[in-house]
């Protein structure tokens, strides 16, 4: 129930996340930081893990809670009908700390052309095969204070929500992330069923949170949501480590330093690191630029490795290996380091990116970024100021947009002023934790009674069919 503390309403909120095991992940990034500002803020936030342990480079705020729906268990139930009904001492054993870590090794070698089954599966939630650990999850949570709200990390779990509103009667919020690239990734019957299966499924939950204009209408059209359904909250970031010396980079280019090229995202196709080095290769062939050095950081798993050792010879072929570095899995004190070394920050991300935490970051650090012009990027630049965008696909059109800035001193300095900036005001941890409360305090006001007959939760101005 809520608490009043001076002007302000505190909250009991139960945010569940599921942990990418060995890999880092924006989704779990965002969560963390989430959680950790909402209890700064006077809210008592649970913060619930899924799956596999989360690899954060801050502190873990689920630390000390167990991690529901285990990875190992949620695979074997969904092989095995056996597994379903395993005893009660298999079942706990293979919930063990030592084997999910184990687990977590795996699951970076993973592709989601294999989930597909399991995918649709927990989009049923208690109709689908891990209908045991939706139980174990609702019956833990039923002894712990009662959620104003509960939120889910991203629309792949809105399996979860009908019985969760059932036994808990709490409104459910769920967050939007990128959902489509997984998804559209499937297999073709698997990927068409997980869509239809997601739509009809979303219907239930109370509301959803985007974290971009783009984003939020793409899923309200493939979700067929109503546009009230869905309200755009920008994701931010903790800004710890984010201090004056954000300058660094700009600052080494005007005193005559060699300028630095930077991407910091998942080493992958995806992400468009393969256009980057191409346009690095184009770069380092003109007079102006022939000093340029790149910077590659970022996660990097066994799935990944392949990828990268073909850019390595690529760039060795070409003769500029010498002037690139990898810098592969590094922690949050390195990654301040690697992103104040920079001059220019560019991820040319290859598919519609919901948001795109790198960013933010790089504009904390005062970093100008050059971006496609696609997907949420030019929302991100228009409310920013701290970058520029190119056509999408074009490798020239990046290499120019990049080598443009570097030879306008005067730009770079205003573009790494004005990101950064923005990004202090509007684009916090703080600041996201801040306008998601607000929702929360708005949903959490409109409890909801369930009506037997009708079977429909029953809000002032409207019903949520379950």
């Amino acid at each position: 129930m809520w608490r009043f503390n001076g002007s302000t309403t505190e909250m009991n909120i139960v945010q569940i996340t599921p942990g990418a095991g060995g890999m880092y992940c924006g989704n779990c990034f965002r969560d963390n930081a989430l959680v950790a500002a909402l209890r700064q803020q006077g809210h008592e936030v649970l913060m619930v893990p899924l799956y596999l342990p989360m690899t954060l480079d801050e502190e873990d705020q689920s630390a000390g809670t167990p991690i529901f729906f285990s990875g190992i268990n949620v695979y074997l139930e969904q092989k095995s009908s056996f597994f379903r009904h395993a005893p009660e001492w298999l079942h706990r054993l293979l919930e063990s700390p030592a084997l999910l870590k184990w687990a977590a090794g795996k699951a970076a070698r993973t592709r989601a052309e294999e989930l597909g089954d399991l995918t649709i599966s927990m989009l049923r939630g208690e109709e689908g095969n891990q209908a045991r650990e939706l139980d174990e999850l609702i019956g833990w949570l039923k002894q712990k204070p009662h959620p104003d709200v509960v939120c889910l990390s991203n629309a792949l779990l809105v399996g979860l929500v009908r019985k969760l509103k059932q036994e808990l009667r709490s409104p459910v919020v769920c967050m939007l992330q990128g959902e489509d690239y997984f998804l559209d990734s499937l297999p073709q019957a698997q990927r068409d069923e997980a869509w239809k299966t997601l739509a009809a499924r979303a219907a239930e939950a109370d509301l959803f949170l985007a974290p971009s204009r783009y984003f939020g209408d793409l899923m309200c059209r493939r979700l067929n949501l109503p546009a009230d359904r869905v309200r755009v909250v920008f994701n931010g970031i903790n800004l710890e480590g984010y201090d004056k010396n954000a300058e660094r980079g700009t600052r080494n280019t005007e005193q005559g330093g060699a300028p630095v090229l930077g991407f910091f995202a998942r080493m992958c196709r995806e992400k468009g690191l393969d256009r980057l080095v191409e346009a690095f290769i184009l770069l380092k062939r003109h007079e102006r630029t022939k000093d340029l050095k790149l910077r590659v950081g970022g996660s990097c798993g066994p799935s990944e490795e392949p990828f990268v050792n073909a850019l390595r010879e690529r760039l060795k072929t070409n003769g500029v290996l010498h002037d690139v570095e990898f810098h592969p899995n590094i922690d949050r004190a390195a990654k301040l380091d690697f992103l104040r070394s920079l001059t220019v920050f560019s991820v040319p991300a290859l598919y519609g990116e919901a948001f795109g935490l790198y960013v933010a970051e790089a504009l904390a650090a005062g970093v100008p970024v050059v971006q496609p012009r696609a997907a949420s990027f030019p929302e991100l630049i228009e409310g920013t100021g701290g970058g520029v965008l190119y056509e999408p696909g074009d490798v020239k059109a990046l290499a120019d947009a990049v080598e443009s800035l570097l030879a306008d001193p005067e730009k770079l300095r205003a573009l790494s002023e004005a990101g950064r900036k923005a990004v202090l005001q509007d684009f916090s941890a703080d600041r996201m934790a801040e306008n998601i409360a607000r929702v929360f305090r708005e949903f959490s006001s409109k409890r909801p009674a369930f009506n037997e007959t009708e079977g429909v939760f029953q809000f002032a101005n409207r019903k949520s069919q379950i």
